[in-house]
């Protein structure tokens, strides 16, 4: 049940945070000679008044469809580490969520670059004269077509560079938060401290990786037409820092923020209700709770209701 709330959770967040995230892609790729958008109200504003509200939401398929397998994995490697480990600290904590992190990136990358493909599709037009992929497994088929397997996973190693310091913090600081605010049982204000302890966790860990996830985006959006500006990953640094300067590292980052903290709060919340649902609760009635691996444990003041492996975005 665990695993079915969060991925219904997930979904949620998926849903109210696609649009910032196309908006952060967007301004992480214009050209800086000739930038479209000058931030990232006015992004919003010509991605609605150019191409309607649908995109905004182009590219969800790829994370869709990639989030039941996400959170599979997640929630198998976070449960089997933390039982390895034996005790819930928050040192292991991190240490379980970078492991976990880590490997998801096998369907993350792939999962992320169909996304970022096709929300640069069609910049600019309500209707796409010449669409290069159909959906997200259209785009995944044809980079496989035209460049094999390491196409499929261009930009693997700077997601492996994200993601897994990313988890360990974003782990690290909702564990943190939790024991500092006080999850006790019976507390009328359990829910919104998960909530907040959640979206802090997301603006965190994004805090702490943001720079590597520019180059991510950049990377995977080069050779859109078959059209390729970067030869690496470190070109592709070399190249952005020269033309852009060290500022480059932060475009993209208001839009990442401002969705970083309702996206983990909603889906904290249907996670949450799910569980309270399943468990036939009006609400968390005791702080033991089911690790992701199933184990229980006891040692952790604030009840365990984490994203279930949902990437903190």
């Amino acid at each position: 049940m665990d695993f079915l709330a969060g991925c219904i959770g997930g979904a949620a967040g998926v849903l109210v945070g696609h649009p910032f995230d196309t908006v952060k892609v967007r301004l992480q790729v214009q050209n800086v000679d000739k930038p479209l958008y000058r931030g990232t109200y006015h992004c919003f504003q010509s991605i609605i008044r150019q191409e309607s509200m649908f995109g905004l939401y182009k590219g969800i398929g790829s994370p869709m469809m990639g989030l039941t397998f996400i959170n599979a994995i997640v929630f198998g490697v976070q449960g089997n580490a933390m039982r390895y480990l034996g005790q819930d600290t928050p040192m292991n904590q991190f240490l379980a969520g970078a492991a976990a992190g880590a490997i998801q990136c096998v369907i993350c990358c792939p999962m992320e670059l169909a996304k970022t493909r096709m929300q640069m599709q069609g910049t600019g037009e309500k209707k796409s004269k010449r669409k290069l992929y159909k959906n997200s497994l259209d785009c995944l088929a044809r980079i496989y077509k035209r460049e094999g397997l390491l196409g499929v996973n261009r930009g693997m190693v700077t997601t492996l560079i994200r993601e897994t310091p990313c988890f360990g913090v974003y782990f690290l600081t909702y564990d943190l938060l939790t024991r500092s605010i006080g999850c006790e049982p019976g507390d009328s204000y359990v829910i919104p401290k998960l909530l907040f302890a959640g979206g802090m966790s997301g603006v965190t860990c994004w805090l702490s990786t943001y720079p590597v996830d520019v180059i991510k985006t950049r990377f995977q959006a080069d050779g859109v037409g078959g059209v390729y500006q970067y030869n690496s990953i470190a070109d592709c640094v070399r190249q952005s820092v020269r033309k852009e300067g060290l500022r480059v590292f932060t475009r993209g980052l208001t839009s990442t923020l401002l969705r970083a903290f309702p996206v983990n709060a909603v889906t904290f919340a249907t996670v949450t209700l799910v569980l309270m649902y399943a468990r036939g609760a009006e609400e968390p009635k005791e702080c033991e709770s089911e690790t992701p691996g199933g184990d229980r444990h006891t040692g952790h003041p604030a009840c365990d209701l984490s994203l279930g492996g949902v990437t903190p975005t």
